[in-house]
């Protein structure tokens, strides 16, 4: 990880820690001095982060229990520093086959959970003075319509606004709240699902690339498979949200993305926009490049 942060004497809940970008953060959190407490429903995996971090705990439960449950659940380390609502859930269904079960569950656990648990733990941060900060893990696809991801999309969109709405509230208290936007992750559930071609197929077939064709559409899509987000990016950006590097940062949606800012640029170079534009090179790097 290029950034290093000190977060000794802090105290954190992440959500789904057991394995990918939950797993990641608890991680990261421990190794920068924090204190952790990882929530997720895995108890083996759980126990093997514990094992490998002396300054973790560990909550073996589901996000999507009642207020009361998860009250009692998290009320002996109260009050919280730091909470990461990371835990979340996709089920993909085309518009015609939605079940009433799948987006009864993806909302309950990646809209519904974040919200009852930052109303749980930003409380009891009010109530004892702690100015705090929460990262909600969202996604690209709170931004986009993406194919049999109605439920999906719209969970991530409504934890969006969810965020802004907590960050207006909150700010009183000297609580902020932001989310992280991350495209597709590398995680192990996420090169499983990017190396089969049934399910990576649709997706890609989504990025503007098709609209290409020859070498340039072959070199995109080579791009693409290439640079889809490491874990540790994923990481760094919530660690950044936590810290006092962004203590005058809330209610920001963090777009976490590579892919779709080089697409973009090819589609503007070729399009009527940049008619008097020749002989440019072009940075997308995030503005790092000196001009």
């Amino acid at each position: 990880m290029s950034a290093k942060y000190d977060f000794t004497g802090k105290k954190a809940l992440v959500t789904g820690a057991s394995r990918g970008i939950g797993y990641a953060i608890a991680t990261a959190l421990s190794k920068a001095g924090a204190n952790v407490v990882a929530l997720a429903r895995d108890q083996a995996k759980l126990e093997d982060l514990r094992s490998k971090h002396s300054n973790i705990s560990i909550i073996v439960g589901d996000v999507t229990a009642s207020e009361s449950s998860l009250t009692t659940l998290l009320a002996p380390y109260q009050p919280f520093d730091f909470l990461v609502n990371n835990a979340g859930c996709g089920i993909l269904e085309s518009a015609h086959s939605l079940t009433e079960e799948a987006v009864t569950r993806i909302l309950d656990v990646n809209l519904k959970a974040p919200i009852m648990l930052t109303k749980i733990v930003t409380a009891e941060m009010a109530r004892n003075s702690v100015r705090g900060a929460v990262v909600n893990i969202s996604s690209q696809a709170s931004m986009r319509p993406l194919q049999d991801h109605t439920a999906y999309c719209a969970s991530k969109a409504g934890l969006d606004m969810a965020t802004r709405c907590f960050a207006k509230e909150l700010g009183q208290f000297g609580i902020r709240v932001n989310c992280v936007n991350p495209t597709v992750v590398m995680t192990d559930m996420g090169k499983k699902a990017w190396s089969d071609p049934n399910k990576s197929g649709p997706l890609l077939s989504q990025m503007p690339i098709s609209r290409f064709a020859g070498p340039l559409q072959i070199f995109l899509a080579q791009y693409c498979a290439a640079h889809l987000l490491e874990v540790d990016e994923v990481v760094n950006a919530v660690l950044y949200l936590l810290s006092d590097s962004s203590t005058m940062t809330t209610g920001l949606a963090l777009p976490v993305d590579e892919v779709d800012e080089v697409v973009n640029a090819v589609l503007y170079l070729l399009s009527d926009s940049s008619t008097m534009t020749t002989g440019l090179a072009l940075p997308v790097d995030g503005g790092f490049t000196q001009m």
